[in-house]
């Protein structure tokens, strides 16, 4: 049953839909057109706004295809307080680039690390400056059908499937749920570890792909932190105290996950890619301070660590860590997924021409 908030918020979404649904006709027919480069793209996306794991599936995907091809992510570089193409640098910062790709950056540094608002120019672009580059992830590319990827990547949180979720504001999603028939791998994200056969069989009758799409499930792996600046590794002890500090949409899952490693967690919780400045800082130390215990730790997100990092005057001296994620999948299907992933790139690199659908 529908909550009396999204009563009220229906007719807002139904407007919303009238729109979305006209500019993807205008682009089904042809009208607007997307560019379609013959080199191998593959997207990241969802339909929803907030955490379905995108940038861990970005990272998921570099840490296989790095190591047979020169690897490039571009992405739009959300609320980086710059404009136009860049290519992170060892002088870049998450305000310059954004925390994602920074993130990304300060993980892998053997790839091609750029930003463009405007994909459809940033793509061109970032082949010009890095010819050498063989595959190229768009992340968070899915609902901007200025460019028509080869192989799209749908993710949908288990906790809230598109197909149950409804158009803005009376729900989460930002694009129709009839999208999801452009996505050519569908993944079911943050699922419970356990998940059973009969489960999984249930949500795929539920999402009623398409004969050519494949849908795979995953779940959060949680790693042993470690610290912003020495890197070190540090294990979760039952009697330590944590404070959590994170501005990400969803901290469901790393609650979860803290409160079942260690003493009660308490969480400092600021707005998805928040800016940091120096008034957080300082509340963060203060918050810290008034833990009462000797065996206690901040642990915040790699997306908060990226922004973090630029205090590391103020911050180096406490036990400030980054809890990173990935995504592990179950029923033995990565196997299966990375076959399909390398299968794409093979035959899309033959083609080296740009045109237009």
């Amino acid at each position: 049953m529908l909550k009396r908030s999204r009563y009220i918020l229906m007719p807002f979404s139904l407007i919303y839909g009238v729109i979305i649904r006209m500019r993807n006709e205008l682009y089904d027919k042809k009208i607007f057109r997307s560019a379609k480069f013959d080199f191998p793209l593959i997207c990241v996306g969802n339909l929803a706004v907030g955490g379905t794991g995108k940038t861990p599936m970005v990272e998921y995907l570099v840490s296989i295809l790095e190591k047979k091809y020169k690897t490039a992510t571009l992405s739009r570089g959300y609320k980086r307080k710059t404009k136009g193409f860049l290519i992170a640098s060892e002088k870049s910062k998450a305000s310059e680039i954004g925390d994602e790709p920074m993130q990304i950056h300060k993980k892998f540094r053997g790839i091609t690390v750029a930003v463009a608002e405007e994909r459809v120019i940033g793509i061109p672009q970032l082949l010009f400056e890095k010819p050498a580059t063989e595959v190229l992830i768009l992340d968070d590319a899915f609902q901007h059908r200025e460019v028509a990827a080869g192989l799209n990547i749908l993710l949908t949180d288990y906790n809230n499937l598109y197909s149950k979720d409804f158009l803005l504001p009376a729900g989460s999603l930002r694009d129709s749920k009839k999208s999801s028939e452009r996505a050519d791998i569908i993944i079911v994200t943050k699922c419970k570890s356990n998940l059973t056969e009969v489960e999984k069989r249930a949500i795929i009758n539920e999402l009623e792909p398409t004969l050519n799409q494949e849908v795979f499930f995953t779940t959060i792996k949680y790693e042993n932190p470690y610290h912003l600046f020495s890197a070190q590794k540090y294990s979760l002890e039952p009697q330590t105290n944590v404070l959590l500090v994170c501005g990400i949409a969803n901290p469901k899952s790393i609650t979860s996950e803290l409160t079942s490693r260690s003493a009660p967690v308490k969480m400092l919780r600021f707005k998805d890619h928040h800016n940091y400045d120096s008034v957080d800082i300082k509340r963060i130390k203060d918050e810290f301070s008034k833990i009462d215990s000797s065996d206690k730790i901040i642990i915040t997100t790699e997306k908060d660590a990226a922004r973090l990092s630029a205090f590391e005057d103020e911050l180096k001296d406490l036990a400030i860590f980054a809890l990173p994620m990935s995504h592990q999948f179950l029923f033995n299907e990565e196997k299966k997924f990375e076959k399909l992933i390398f299968e794409y790139v093979e035959v899309s690199r033959k083609q080296s021409s740009v045109d237009f659908q």
